[in-house]
């Protein structure tokens, strides 16, 4: 495997910053610091360029800690990293210190991209990933983005994004934003293809980055429905490819970022192994004739007193 796959496979961004397609995702329950250390300098090795992490997955101390040893060493520039984190519910109110305090913990001088994690505000204190019903504020998601967009003014980061929003939450940010967001980081997969949102998306010139483009096999709340499906392992029998390749080159197919998750050496490998792939145009319809099924539906952000959404529908406005 070359070394070189990522950082050829880049896709500009809206404000002008390009982001490598393939990110390596750092989110893992239980966390232990040591293997995500470890696991980011395997995928440095690898070729990875893009790291994802958040203040509410608690990885980004050991994510930091990995990159800067990296670049201490000599072995990657800080310019050649696109390093993500995100907004959590409980940092609405101040986005500006929130990052100061992401940045501390990476041990950087700025992001390449800060997203809004959850169209969801919740108390000052809730540092933890299930609100309680009495953990939930008003949204006024203005101020958060007026927040953001200062985050960017300052040089705190590059660029600024959200995620998990629909398309309706799209357009109605675009409304009032100054600054547009450059990522908008959705769950998508061959099961869940968010053919709207990414329409919408499009039209507006917002990159769509997907979450879970395997389907979350191996988190408590993922599947294994997307590799094991028998039209998946069909189209990757036919090119001698993996299920997981499939998978992550359909989403490549249509211009988004992945972000994959795998501390497993042989299958961060096989990961980025997708970029070799290239699906015909009958193994995309086969694709797009799949049965669709959400699998992070947010049902812990959903309640019928304090939560401004009161169904699931509310919260993907009906595109779920």
């Amino acid at each position: 495997m070359r070394n070189n796959h990522v950082r050829n496979n880049h896709v500009r961004l809206n404000c002008g910053i390009s982001v490598p397609l393939i990110g390596f995702g750092t989110y893992s329950f239980p966390y232990d610091r040591k293997t995500t250390e470890l696991a980011v300098h395997t995928a440095l090795e690898m070729g990875y360029r893009h790291f994802d992490t958040a203040k509410i997955y608690g990885s980004e101390a050991a994510v930091g800690t990995a990159l800067n040893e990296a670049i201490h060493e000599g072995e990657i520039e800080r310019e050649d990293i696109f390093l993500t984190s995100k907004l959590w519910g409980s940092d609405h109110h101040d986005p500006v210190s929130a990052l100061k305090r992401t940045l501390e913990n990476v041990g950087m001088e700025y992001l390449d991209l800060y997203l809004v994690h959850w169209p969801i505000k919740l108390k000052p204190w809730v540092n933890y990933p299930v609100p309680n019903e009495d953990d939930f504020e008003k949204l006024e998601f203005e101020n958060t983005w007026a927040g953001m967009e200062k985050c960017l003014e300052m040089g705190l980061c590059r660029s600024v994004g959200v995620s998990n929003f629909s398309s309706k939450k799209i357009e109605w940010l675009l409304d009032f934003a100054s600054t547009p967001p450059a990522v908008n980081q959705v769950e998508m997969h061959p099961m869940w293809r968010q053919g709207k949102l990414r329409e919408t998306c499009g039209d507006h010139k917002v990159h769509v980055s997907a979450y879970s483009p395997l389907g979350g096999p191996g988190n408590a709340w993922g599947s294994t429905a997307v590799v094991h499906h028998p039209t998946i392992q069909s189209i990757a029998l036919k090119h001698q490819a993996t299920p997981a390749q499939v998978a992550l080159q359909w989403g490549l197919s249509k211009g988004s970022s992945v972000i994959v998750k795998s501390f497993n050496p042989e299958r961060m490998k096989e990961n980025l192994g997708s970029f070799d792939l290239k699906l015909d145009y009958e193994d995309i319809l086969k694709i797009e004739k799949l049965e669709e099924m959400k699998i992070m539906r947010g049902e812990f952000l959903v309640n019928e007193s304090t939560s401004p959404y009161k169904t699931i529908e509310d919260l993907w406005d009906d595109e779920i």
